[in-house]
């Protein structure tokens, strides 16, 4: 099995793009076969050195190495031409007149925003002769055979006036050439297939098998876009996902196993996968889902795995007492300096609402009891332990409800009321910081310490 991956470099690889690069990627080593990458880089304007690297840089984050490539679809335009003229020597290929189908063909081509310009497709544009009678048929391992009469079909545009190939004749040469087995793609290549049998066809050659993958759509069923949170592989990245999550989660979208496992490394994927088994429907890009299967691939990481992460991620060092004590609350790298910056950087300033609401009279009280437990607890090792039971000392001696002696703690300790466990908080900053903020909340709050 020879499979490809050959994506336009028109700036940051969409999930979209990711998750053909990954069903690509686990059919290829499912079957112990060879993947190749290719750059389908002929439109030079928007294929710039910048926008190759976005596709490297994506690939190498998710951790999908290919065996070939990357190849560049420009790099064989001397055989592209080679090909060309093979054809119109058999006649196969024609030279056409500018007509309304010319302008059809073009804006198809390059989408109907970009205008019809006659050196690019004017007078004397190649098209492919396609037969007056017969079919042509497209064998899909998803969607089943798809049937084009010949007499609905137009001779399709292959080649401008100036001997520059289009896409759909490249494409066939380029995976003719690699000696590609399956092209697994999206559906919105589906209407492109015809055309590119027609070229096989008319070279005598054996054309790949075709599996074009449904589309990615968003909760509400529309096309994925930013509107729905991340849309591509770098914004994942960014928002602190695992590649690993990542991949689990996008093999999940549109492919399935019998007993709908959702949780699977990717060494259970790969020996798991068959495109055969992608379904027709769209699949649906959820945050959500995909944050919570995060949460649970962060949870399984062992603490010093999980800290170079997050270090890597915030570029901050010394982290891991803070990590140890925050991974249950995480779904994200990113959800950690919310959770727990605090501990390094401090308090730079106080929420006014959690301020009104916990440290008013009651709660300073309240707080001035929680400093004098803590200040008195664990004589011989300031632990969780000793904590908890000197702290719930205060709440039943009290006679309060627990979050009116925790949440004054907390928003002494973070400036907020979000925080990893109050216990845990306090033994990881120590008797001697925990006192000093407690002090420096009492103040803030309009009433100093009582020491």
């Amino acid at each position: 099995m020879r499979v490809r991956f050959a994506p336009s470099p028109t700036g940051a690889l969409h999930i979209g793009g990711a998750r053909t690069a990954l069903f690509n990627w686990l059919q290829a080593r499912h079957d112990g076969g060879t993947l190749l990458l290719r750059i389908e880089d002929t439109d030079t304007e928007r294929s710039t050195p910048e926008n190759v690297e976005q596709i490297l840089d994506a690939l190498r984050w998710l951790e999908l190495d290919y065996d070939e490539g990357p190849q560049s679809q420009v790099g064989n335009t001397e055989r592209h031409q080679q090909v060309l003229q093979q054809l119109i020597a058999d006649g196969r290929v024609y030279r056409s007149t500018a007509t309304g189908d010319d302008v059809k063909a073009y804006k198809a081509e390059h989408g109907a925003d970009k205008g019809f310009r006659g050196e690019d497709q004017g007078e004397g544009a190649y098209r492919l002769r396609v037969p007056d009678d017969g079919e042509t048929v497209v064998h899909d391992l998803i969607r089943g055979d798809t049937t084009f009469r010949h007499v609905h079909l137009d001779d399709p545009v292959i080649a401008r006036a100036d001997g520059r190939v289009l896409y759909n004749f490249a494409v066939a040469i380029d995976d003719l050439d690699a000696r590609i087995t399956h092209v697994i793609r999206g559906e919105d290549h589906l209407s492109n297939t015809p055309k590119q049998l027609l070229v096989y066809e008319a070279l005598g050659a054996e054309p790949p098998v075709f599996a074009h993958i449904p589309l990615i759509h968003g909760p509400d069923g529309k096309k994925l876009s930013k509107r729905h949170g991340a849309a591509s592989v770098q914004e994942l990245r960014e928002a602190g996902y695992l590649p690993e999550a990542v991949r689990n989660y996008l093999a999940l979208l549109g492919w399935g196993t019998d007993d709908d496992t959702t949780v699977m490394a990717t060494d259970e994927l790969v020996k798991r996968f068959d495109v055969a088994r992608v379904q027709k429907n769209p699949a649906r890009f959820d945050e959500q889902k995909l944050r919570w299967l995060n949460g649970l691939y962060i949870r399984d990481l062992s603490v010093e795995e999980l800290t170079k992460r997050v270090e890597e991620f915030t570029g901050r060092d010394g982290l891991g007492p803070a990590v140890e004590i925050s991974r249950e609350k995480m779904q994200t790298l990113h959800d950690f300096w919310p959770l727990a910056g605090f501990i390094h950087d401090g308090v730079s300033a106080y929420e006014e609402k959690a301020v009104r609401k916990w440290l008013d009279d009651a709660g300073r009280e309240n707080l001035r009891a929680a400093r004098e437990a803590i200040a008195g607890a664990g004589e011989d090792a300031f632990t969780v332990e000793a904590l908890d039971e000197a702290l719930r000392g205060v709440v039943e001696g009290r006679g309060e409800k627990p979050g009116k002696i925790f949440q004054p703690i907390r928003v002494a300790l973070s400036g907020g009321t979000i925080s990893p466990g109050i216990f845990e908080t306090i033994a990881v900053l120590g008797r001697d910081e925990t006192l000093r903020r407690i002090d420096a909340a009492l103040e803030n709050a309009g009433s100093g310490p009582d020491a």
